[in-house]
């Protein structure tokens, strides 16, 4: 369920918000039952990441750190 949630469409991304109590997203209309292009074959992550050099996990987890990171925080 919260996979959705990480799609690359702004529309599914703000959706699924709770994994662990998803009757918050019944609850708040937030909650998508399928991603538009079905599971198989939906896009996750955010366009700009998409390329495949930036997929590797120490490059994930240095992101926040980076000036590229910091323009996707909720911060900045």
């Amino acid at each position: 369920m919260h996979r959705v949630h990480h799609s690359a469409k702004p529309d599914e991304t703000n959706s699924n918000f709770g994994f662990n109590l998803p009757w918050w997203d019944r609850l708040l209309g937030t909650y998508r039952d399928q991603p538009e292009d079905g599971h198989g074959s939906m896009t996750i992550g955010l366009d700009q990441f998409q390329d495949r050099p930036h997929q590797g996990l120490l490059w994930l987890l240095a992101l926040p750190f980076t000036r590229r990171g910091s323009e996707h925080s909720p911060g900045g």
